[in-house]
Parts: C-alpha cells; structure tokens; sequence
C-alpha cells in the first residue's frame, strides 16, 4: 500500500488560507500579532481523550505482546496512573481531561467505570469517563444504567472499526452498526444521556452517517479523525469523502487525536494537513484536541504533541482555537 502525507484539496486549503489573520509589518500589526500570541498561550486546554491503568486489569496488556494497531507496545506494559499523566501534561495548560475506556475483560465494564470513578473521587482528574458497554447484548440496559448513575460518566464507547488487515482489526465484522439488536442497544443512550464515541475506518463512514442521520438524538463523536491508515491519493479521496458524509449530520463531532498510530510518530506534516482537513470540514466547534496518551507516548513526548498540535491549528483564530482545544470538549462532556 503506498504510503504518502496527504495535502489538503485546493478547495479546503482556500478555506483554510481565508481563517488566517492577514499579518502586517507595521508596528500596529506586530502589537497584534504579539497580543494574539499572548491570548492563544493563555487558552486552557481539556484533553479529550487518554488513558489511565493498572497493568493486572488489563489482560490484553499484561499477557503476551501481539501484533497491534499502534505498533510495539512493551514500554506501556506497565501501570499508568493518573499521576504520570499529570506529569506528563505540565506545562502544557491542560485544565480537565475525558478518560476512554481501555478494554477490560468482558464483564468487567462497570468495575473499569467504578475503578475510574474512584480516582476522580481521590485525585479530581480525569473530569469525565466514556465507559464500555455491548450495546448487541439484549440486557445491555441493566449495565448503562449502572453506567449512568456514576457521576462522571458522560458516553459509551465500542470500538466497530474493522480492517482486511487482521492488525488493524477490531471489530467481529464491518456493518456492527447496522446489525437491529445492537442499534435497539444505541437508542437507550439518550435516555441515560450519553453519547456514543464511534470508531471507524474511512469504509465504513458512509455506514457511519446512516446511523448518526438514524438516531438524531443521540450525540456522536468520531475518534481519531476516523483514522486515516491509507495516505495514497485514492485512501486520501476515500477519507475525505467519509468525513463529509458524517458532517453532514449535524449530531456527529470529532476527536483530533490518534493521529501517530499509523506511522508510529508525532509527524508535523501528516498532523497538520489531517486536522486542517477535518476543521475544514466540520468546523472548529465540532472538532476538539485529545492526546490519546499513553499510547502516543510510544513515540512522543506530550510537550512534542501539544507543541505540534498547536502549530498544527495556528492558522485559526483565537476563538476557533478555544473551540478545538477547550469549548467543544466542554460542551460534549459537560465538564
């Protein structure tokens, strides 16, 4: 498969280009400039999306390494609590955080939410939890609203992202979302109020907007930017494509995070033309930063991905800025 950094259509890079303040070299235009360094430095930052565990909860962890999406993983076997995530995030004005499920054995969903509840109970961090729930079994019911009386649970995610590539894979098969027993499992989300985090490669997108377009009440948030593996032109088209699908309904939002999985590194280039792409096709306050730390701290530090992630979306203005960083997660995660 031919490996290549996307670049932004000539339409969307217009698009972008017209979000850009117009610079100036008289004294004026440098007060502004430094003025609007000053406010964007100040922006509080909601991580919205990362991780904390403890190794013995996690078997897909502790057990033998195996071939995975994200690459190598043994510098991560290991715990990862809420302390190291708080050192990791120093420095970096990051105020609030969302915790996303991690997996945990089956049966084990509510004792993760609770596990994670009593760590905000003790520390104040994470802010929100997105815990895990079957939405096929048909008593899933009797599990979100245990979910839903925890304070800090705010969604539900199951992972449908399936692949011809078996490492990519995580899904049983690719049309989950479209199965009746599992969507009758989704319509109780909104009754609990909750929303969904939908995972999902470019293929299945179009599925993607049914559903979202299917369930108007339920709020979708799409993970990692529907994690763009195939960086040919053609993979590129086929994202772009996907993505416009699911903007096109209004109750769908997306997670610019993940974006290394798929070359195991914190790539300027590749991070900047798929977040300018997405802010250009969503807009800003539909978009919000997650770091998806600890596994991008494989390969990166989280001073380096917040460094680039900001530089990345440098282009926007103050307030498009606050919306990607801080408003959106917010308003999604009522934090």
């Amino acid at each position: 498969m031919a490996r290549r950094t996307p670049r932004p259509s000539r339409r969307l890079s217009r698009r972008w280009r017209a979000c850009r303040p117009r610079r100036s070299n008289n004294r004026r235009g440098a007060a502004q400039r430094s003025r609007r360094g000053s406010i964007l430095k100040a922006i509080p930052t909601i991580d919205g999306h990362h991780h904390i565990w403890r190794l013995n909860d996690l078997t897909w962890l502790s057990g033998p390494e195996v071939p995975r999406i994200f690459g190598s993983y043994g510098p991560i076997r290991r715990d990862y609590p809420i302390d190291e995530f708080l050192a990791d995030t120093a420095g970096c004005n990051v105020v609030k955080s969302v915790y996303v499920q991690t997996n945990w054995p089956p049966g084990k969903s509510y004792d993760e939410a609770r596990w994670v509840q009593s760590v905000i109970d003790q520390h104040g961090w994470p802010h929100a939890n997105v815990a895990h729930a079957d939405l096929a079994d048909p008593e899933c019911e009797v599990l979100i609203e245990r979910l839903a009386a925890l304070p800090a649970t705010r969604g539900i995610r199951q992972q449908l992202h399936w692949h011809q590539n078996l490492q990519y894979r995580f899904a049983s098969r690719p049309d989950v979302m479209n199965d009746g027993v599992w969507r009758r499992g989704l319509s109780l989300l909104s009754k609990y109020n909750l929303l969904f985090e939908l995972q999902v490669f470019a293929d299945q997108m179009q599925d993607g907007a049914a559903l979202a377009r299917a369930f108007p009440e339920t709020i979708f948030v799409l993970e990692h930017a529907g994690m763009p593996e195939d960086l040919s032109e053609d993979g590129w088209k086929k994202w772009r494509a996907g993505m416009s699908a699911l903007a096109e309904q209004p109750n769908v939002n997306v997670k610019l995070s993940g974006l290394g999985t798929f070359v195991r590194g914190c790539r300027a280039d590749l991070m900047t033309s798929i977040i300018r792409e997405t802010v250009a096709i969503f807009g800003a306050d539909r978009c919000l930063y997650g770091s998806n730390f600890p596994i991008e701290k494989l390969w990166t530090d989280y001073a380096t991905l917040y460094g680039t992630f900001r530089e990345a979306i440098d282009g926007l203005d103050p307030r498009q800025q606050r919306a990607i960083l801080h408003d959106t997660a917010a308003r999604l995660y009522r934090i």
